[in-house]
């Protein structure tokens, strides 16, 4: 008898701690966080504020328009941003659909713009004001500066592309 008594609080006793144990925790995925590049996202400019800011170091590769705009400010387009992991900046001053046909293009007149961004563009509209360049790579894609291209050197002007664009001031070193 005293063995079945001894047995019996036995099994009650790993039952009991078997009770107590952690239970198993639940099987879940671990959670996928997704990274932006915000280098390469874009700006849409509405105003002269948001076009400021797309425009200084801390705003995107690519700053976009979606009509004319007049400023009364300098502006400065700066900062290193990349797109497809080479230096670059645009100016787009045009529309296109899914199959990036051109839709339609904008004027963006400001009294100047000095560009500070390597491999920066002024692309598929129109510029309207004079244009400072101190960094290599610029180019006109497409577009039309009324005014003059400024270079801050010789080796900066040497970099300078015109591709199907146009400028209707002087195009020197100052």
């Amino acid at each position: 008898m005293k063995f079945k008594a001894m047995a019996l609080a036995m099994v009650m006793g790993v039952s009991l701690l078997a009770g107590c144990a952690p239970k198993e925790a639940a099987k879940t995925e671990p959670t996928k966080v997704e990274v932006v590049d915000a280098v390469t996202s874009a700006s849409v400019v509405t105003d002269a504020a948001s076009l400021e800011k797309a425009a200084s170091k801390e705003g995107t590769w690519i700053v976009i328009f979606t009509e004319d705009m007049t400023v009364d400010t300098e502006l400065v387009l700066e900062g290193a941003f990349t797109n497809r992991d080479l230096p670059a900046r645009k100016i787009a001053l045009y529309a296109q659909d899914e199959n990036r046909n051109k839709t339609a293009v904008y004027t963006l007149t400001a009294p100047k713009l000095t560009v500070k961004s390597e491999n920066a563009r002024i692309q598929g509209g129109t510029f309207v004001g004079d244009v400072y360049v101190e960094a290599n790579g610029f180019s006109v894609v497409d577009a039309e500066i009324k005014g003059n291209l400024y270079f801050a050197n010789e080796d900066v002007k040497s970099t300078f592309t015109l591709d199907k664009g146009t400028v209707t001031g002087a195009t020197e070193v100052k």
